[in-house]
């Protein structure tokens, strides 16, 4: 017993160690200093455009990052760059590229009749509820492996839509259950399962489409999908532009890590300077040379099956809250099998900088070892660690494009505020374990 105690002080004691290394080097970044770095003589640092404007000291906190660990930095070492891993959707950019393609895909036709008209196929998530409306509002539209006709019927358009976008039939019964909260957004993984039947070149091509759709139209466009009004916009903020180009001249690692689909990202990264082999999105199985339902695996999930009667093999992990991490682990650090959902415990396989507007993103936000950039989106799981801040690391700022108002209560993290696997709400805690306290929004 003593024995086992002087271990968990002896733990304890590092861990003590780590946060206060980590708060001193926060601190260093937030008065603008480089800690102990020199600058590499002849190399100037990239800044941030100063006419963009970022959140009180952020700009400065930035700055700072690149120049403490970028080529600038007398240590920089370019066969081991500083990692940076940036979400998405309503990260770098404005508006969710997942819901301009879906709704793209609906205009155009673009979604596949499932072999045997069979809806389980598609995701074993699926409600009975679910599968019945489907059959009832697209079964006899078109045969298997054929196009259903969305752009002209808007009952079997609104159905797809209604369970993607609501989680329930146009009926209002439940569209999804049985998943883990934590690692898994059914309709999420859906769009990417009704991908499937394209080539990987047909899916960039619809990608593509739907990118010059949305960025050629002006902000607030609407478009008529089914018979809802749905958003027909997307823009990449100045800021975002800047700060991806910037950490990449001081010779940053950039990646992407999103949970919408990964031959729909890929064209939009490529479009901002981040090859296609630096994103990681749900990534589904190849049948054929084509594009099936089932998903790949992570951490000890194998790779999908599903015979559509039940019999159903992984399909439970996509790059959602958990998974994020287990993805970011197992492509970035090849970490294998269980470890892959924990916090890397060598802090050098970690990223550096993360960034993120969601719950979501939070996990694999956690990981980061210098800033982490938190958009607000007033989503309670993310702000409640943001602005709790334990380590010091944490940056907010608000949406650079329509930014939301105050949220006028506090966040509940106290006792609601977070999400257990099985989707109940909990109190939340920080990534040392400790609980958060009840949280005011103050960044705007």
């Amino acid at each position: 017993m003593e024995a086992n105690a002087r271990v968990w002080e002896q733990m304890m004691d590092a861990e003590r160690k780590r946060v206060w290394r980590g708060a001193v080097a926060a601190m260093s970044l937030a008065w603008g200093l480089s800690g102990c770095e020199e600058s590499q003589p002849g190399v100037s640092c990239q800044v941030l455009e100063p006419e963009l404007a970022w959140h009180g000291t952020n700009r400065n906190q930035l700055d700072a990052l690149m120049k403490t660990y970028g080529r600038c930095s007398s240590t920089y070492d370019e066969a081991k760059k500083p990692i940076a891993v940036f979400d998405w959707d309503n990260t770098v950019i404005k508006n969710d590229i997942g819901d301009a393609t879906f709704f793209y895909m609906l205009a155009h036709d673009e979604v596949l009749q499932p072999p045997g008209k069979n809806w389980r196929l598609t995701s074993h998530l699926l409600t009975g509820d679910a599968v019945v409306a489907l059959d009832a509002a697209c079964g006899a539209l078109a045969e298997a492996g054929s196009r259903l006709p969305t752009s002209s019927n808007p009952a079997c358009a609104q159905e797809l839509l209604t369970i993607y976008s609501e989680a329930k039939t146009t009926a209002g019964k439940a569209a999804w259950g049985g998943w883990n909260y934590r690692r898994m957004e059914p309709s999420y993984a859906w769009f990417a399962q009704l991908l499937a039947g394209h080539t990987r070149a047909e899916v960039k091509a619809i990608a593509e489409a739907a990118m010059a759709e949305n960025l050629g139209n002006p902000i607030d466009t609407k478009q008529t999908i089914g018979s809802t009004s749905v958003t027909h916009w997307v823009r990449v903020p100045g800021q975002m532009k800047d700060l991806l180009a910037s950490m990449q001249t001081n010779g940053f690692d950039l990646w992407i890590l999103s949970a919408s689909p990964q031959g729909v990202v890929e064209p939009w990264a490529q479009a901002v300077g981040i090859d296609a082999s630096h994103v990681i999105g749900i990534r589904t199985l190849e049948e054929g040379g084509k594009l099936g339902y089932s998903l790949e695996g992570c951490g000890d999930v194998p790779d999908g099956a599903n015979d559509g009667q039940g019999q159903v093999r992984g399909n439970s992990v996509i790059t959602y809250i958990d998974g994020k991490r287990c993805w970011m682990n197992k492509v970035l650090f090849g970490v294998t099998g269980a470890a892959a959902f924990e916090p890397n415990p060598n802090v050098g396989q970690r990223p550096l900088f993360a960034a993120g507007d969601s719950d979501t993103d939070l996990t694999f936000m956690r990981d980061a070892t210098a800033l982490r950039l938190a958009i607000n989106r007033n989503k309670k799981e993310l702000m409640c660690n943001a602005y709790h801040n334990d380590d010091g690391r944490w940056l907010i700022n608000p949406m650079f494009l329509q930014p939301r108002a105050q949220q006028a209560e506090p966040y509940a993290c106290a006792t609601t505020a977070c999400k257990a696997a099985d989707g109940a709400s909990i109190p939340c805690t920080d990534g040392m374990g400790a609980s958060i306290a009840d949280q005011t929004d103050t960044v705007f």
